[in-house]
């Protein structure tokens, strides 16, 4: 089957965009794959004082033939809203129109975000080794395999991210995924420290066009029963796990909300490890996470917030059946009277604590019923089906 490996690489906003540019451009010469196919995207917000791409313009008047206006919420349009002005060499289905020197971006890049304050910079590298043994489905949308480093604005400073798209064959029955080329490998890793690395795989066939969902098999239909049952029994399975604390339905009025929960990770930590849990998260959310023998992986994930207090939690089974990704997810009240989807509040270190302990009960009892029943229905995953995150069916 064919995989697409995403991987996340630490990106620094101290380090200037064109340094980092410059650095995936070099580390793609170096390795000796020779001049990557460039594809780039330098546009402006919806609202613009200053002109960017004008800015561009006048010091690079052979750049007028990329200049776009582009939709400025194609999903969600707002009456009225302008369109957004841009320079870009990128077709409608992701590949470069047409070359520009890499000389020119990069003195485009150095200017970003003082002399050209582009709301979003996209620079795509690509080059056949990426897709592995070549023919490959398109993973994430119009995203190609290759390199590609953004910066964008936000309302707390500037974003940067820079990831790698790669394709693979890998084997259903293969202890290890296949080695990547050794160029590839090398490139990857002037790249600096991994973050992160989704797993995407895709059955044998047609890729699916970008948005467009194959059908279920039946196995993905049994699974998503399954969780339906479980969604719409939750009340009892609440009563199941013996909440060890009555906490109330909507504690706002009853609990100071200047208190705040304070450091939440030390709980966590105690509460989960006797469940066999890693903790990851510092802050706004956390993930505990675990394998089965099976190799599926199995998590629960907190969005605690950074100035609500508030906190939602989502328990999840990730692994793969009939060559396909799968998640089957569960929303995971902290007692029988919370309102299941809605934001609860922490209230102070007693309270989390309780809620914590309250968690922990209920996951228990998750992995008692939940974790069996889908893997009954799943089947094991591969052994080297680790995701981290995934693009894949939710159910």
């Amino acid at each position: 089957m064919q995989l697409a490996l995403l991987t996340n690489f630490a990106a620094s906003r101290k380090e200037p965009l064109a340094e980092m540019v410059e650095r995936v451009h070099s580390a793609i010469l170096g390795s000796g794959l020779g001049e990557p196919a460039i594809t780039f995207t330098f546009s402006e917000g919806p609202f613009q004082n200053v002109s960017s791409v004008d800015r561009v313009l006048k010091r690079f008047p052979a750049l007028e033939r990329f200049a776009q206006t582009l939709a400025a919420q194609p999903l969600a349009p707002v009456q009225g809203a302008p369109g957004i002005k841009a320079l870009t060499n990128r077709a409608p289905e992701g590949k470069a129109i047409d070359a520009v020197p890499f000389a020119t971006l990069l003195e485009i890049a150095r200017g970003v975000p003082r002399s050209f304050p582009f709301h979003g910079v996209s620079l795509h590298f690509s080059l056949p080794e990426f897709t592995g043994a070549g023919g490959y489905p398109t993973p994430f949308g119009t995203q190609q395999p290759g390199l590609v480093v953004t910066d964008s604005w936000w309302v707390n400073g500037r974003q940067r991210s820079l990831a790698a798209l790669t394709i693979v064959e890998a084997e259903g029955s293969a202890k290890k995924l296949p080695p990547l080329p050794e160029t590839i490998a090398k490139v990857l890793a002037a790249c600096g420290k991994v973050t992160k690395t989704v797993q995407v795989p895709f059955a044998p066939g047609a890729a699916p066009r970008p948005f467009e969902r194959p059908a279920p098999t039946p196995r993905e239909q049994a699974i998503a029963a399954v969780v339906q049952d479980y969604r719409a029994r939750m009340p009892e399975v609440l009563e199941r796990a013996k909440l060890p604390h009555d906490l109330p339905a909507n504690p706002d009025a009853a609990v100071d909300l200047g208190v705040r929960a304070g450091p939440k990770k030390p709980e966590l930590v105690r509460a989960f490890a006797r469940l066999g849990y890693d903790c990851r998260g510092e802050s706004g959310s956390f993930t505990l996470r675990r394998r089965t023998p099976s190799n599926l992986t199995v998590e629960l994930h907190l969005d605690v917030g950074t100035w609500s207090n508030s906190m939602i939690g989502f328990f999840r089974i990730q692994g793969m059946a009939d060559g396909k990704a799968f998640k089957a997810s569960l929303i995971t009240p902290p007692t029988r009277r919370a309102v299941i989807g809605a934001q609860y509040q922490m209230g102070g270190p007693e309270r989390w604590q309780q809620i914590v302990e309250n968690l922990a009960a209920l996951v228990a009892e998750l992995e008692r019923s939940f974790v069996p029943a889908i893997e009954a229905v799943s089947g094991p995953s591969p052994d080297w089906y680790q995701p981290e995150s995934s693009s894949s069916i939710s159910n």
